[in-house]
């Protein structure tokens, strides 16, 4: 009897007995990875494994964002509803979907040469298990664009470790899928820059022989189960001079087909909603030539939500054949690019839409046996501040509260003023843009704070708001989640991840 069940366990168990086999395993912050990972394995349910891993990133959702972003939610929830919304009074009671997840951590974002971070590098360090310079994707820290020559010295990263173990792979994101984040899943690259084969990877660039990022995930060994997100500008070729696209006359699309006949490529919502996810064949979808539209401009006849697109890779990894499980990235990364305006409406919005996502992600799998993990890459110099009362707009003015904290001079409506005699809203950045455009839409502090193209004030302009360099939170639930505690080194959620499917 026991030989049965032990045999059974080996057939729906994860591939265990290939071991990792990966550049980075050298490197200082990969063995200081494997040190935090020791030192949780006799926690209980440490050593629980895991068939699938998902793994969920908020790009620059710092703690404030999810502070701020739970009141949005709740209270955008009570607008909708009529201005009642049971159980939450302000809306400082919410949880977001995922913070019920029941473990966590607190992560360590900063770069091997830079304390506040960037995308690439974050996200190299939770993809490749040992932690690289800002602005490079998939390579070690003394690597450059020499390497590409001996490519096999490259780290193996989370999507190749997974395929060659014969299990499904799928990238679902809001930008361009080949963008920092999701590229970090497949690519090497000495900039994050070099998706396409266009304008923002020069002649001079080219030289050093490095294939394109977008080029890169065309070539991935075994293919992509399911890729979706923006980007196809950097697949097609240019279609005039000023057009964006590829200069080197490649159809990445079109190689992509004749390699896979029976693959499925959509471009627009109404042909992604018609697909079946239950589907033995490949699919990728690009829904715009450049990252797709925050969620409140968005035209969903165009743009699928993301929400959709990551239940549908989930169904579709879930029906691939073999039974061998699957590693999925799904990336909010427009929360980034709301906060990099400044714009506190659209980045706290994105992170809502994340939460649906995850919500909607955590009906379609079982914890028992998949592990799902969401964290950020990175942080935002986004404050809340000031004393404003419980229930006031997340969005709104600054009001005092009566007989406490922050009174003073107020002004005819009763908001708080400074010592300049101006209002001031909770939500505020320590830098970023006087002024931006979003598509015809111009973002400006001159508007009511609550309007969505409202610019939070700033305590520094600057081209762009900047990361911030705080540690991030990791939420975890399923197999191998007991390991997500303390604080943590950014690489170990690579180790993590690795552990719970059996890596070792």
């Amino acid at each position: 009897m026991k030989k049965l069940v032990l045999a059974a366990l080996l057939l729906t168990a994860p591939a265990l007995a290939a071991p990792l086999k990966t550049t980075a395993s050298a490197e200082p912050t990969w063995k200081k990875s494997e040190a935090e990972l020791a030192e949780r394995l006799k926690t209980p349910g440490a050593n629980a494994r895991a068939k699938n891993v998902i793994l969920i990133v908020g790009d620059g959702m710092g703690i404030s964002t999810i502070t701020a972003a739970r009141i949005y939610e709740a209270q955008k929830k009570a607008r909708a509803a009529g201005g009642t919304y049971p159980g939450f009074e302000g809306g400082e009671e919410n949880l977001l979907s995922f913070e019920r997840l029941p473990n966590r951590a607190l992560v360590k974002t900063y770069n091997t040469n830079a304390q506040v971070p960037d995308s690439a590098g974050t996200a190299s360090a939770m993809t490749n298990g040992a932690k690289t310079r800002i602005g490079v994707l998939g390579i070690n820290p003394g690597q450059g664009p020499q390497t590409c020559a001996t490519p096999a010295e490259f780290p193996t990263p989370l999507a190749r470790l997974a395929r060659d173990r014969g299990m499904g792979v799928g990238i679902v994101t809001t930008t361009r899928v080949t963008h920092a984040t999701p590229a970090a899943m497949y690519a090497h690259a000495p900039s994050r820059d070099w998706e396409g084969a266009d304008r923002d990877y020069g002649a001079e660039a080219r030289k050093s022989g490095c294939p394109d990022i977008a080029s890169q995930l065309i070539a991935f060994p075994g293919g992509m189960d399911v890729v979706l997100g923006g980007g196809l500008s950097k697949f097609r070729p240019r279609a005039d001079e000023k057009g964006a696209g590829r200069d080197d006359g490649r159809d990445l699309i079109a190689e992509w087909q004749k390699a896979n006949p029976k693959g499925s490529f959509v471009a627009a919502a109404p042909e992604f909603r018609a697909l079946d996810p239950r589907s033995k064949t490949p699919v990728i979808g690009l829904f715009n030539a450049s990252h797709l539209d925050f969620a409140v401009d968005a035209d969903r006849q165009k743009e699928p939500s993301l929400a959709e697109l990551a239940t549908f890779a989930v169904r579709k990894l879930q029906s691939r054949p073999g039974n061998k499980g699957y590693v999925l990235m799904i990336e909010g990364g427009k929360i980034d690019h709301g906060h990099h305006l400044s714009n506190a409406y659209r980045a706290l919005d994105e992170t809502a839409e994340l939460s649906e996502a995850v919500a909607q992600v955590l009906k379609l799998v079982d914890l028992k046996d998949t592990l799902v993990l969401v964290t950020a890459d990175h942080s935002h110099v986004f404050t809340m501040a000031g004393y404003p009362p419980r229930g006031n707009d997340i969005l709104g003015l600054i009001r005092p509260l009566p007989g406490g904290e922050g009174g003073g001079k107020t002004d005819e409506a009763g908001n708080s003023l400074d010592q300049k005699g101006r209002t001031m809203p909770t939500l505020g950045y320590a830098n970023g843009p006087a002024e931006v455009r979003v598509g015809s839409r111009v973002l400006n502090s001159d508007k009511a704070s609550t309007d969505p193209d409202f610019l939070q004030p700033k305590t520094f302009q600057t081209a762009s708001e900047s990361h911030g360099g705080e540690d991030v939170a990791l939420f975890a639930g399923g197999p191998g989640s007991a390991l997500a505690s303390g604080t943590i080194e950014q690489s170990t959620i690579f180790h993590i991840m690795a552990h719970a499917l059996g890596w070792e």
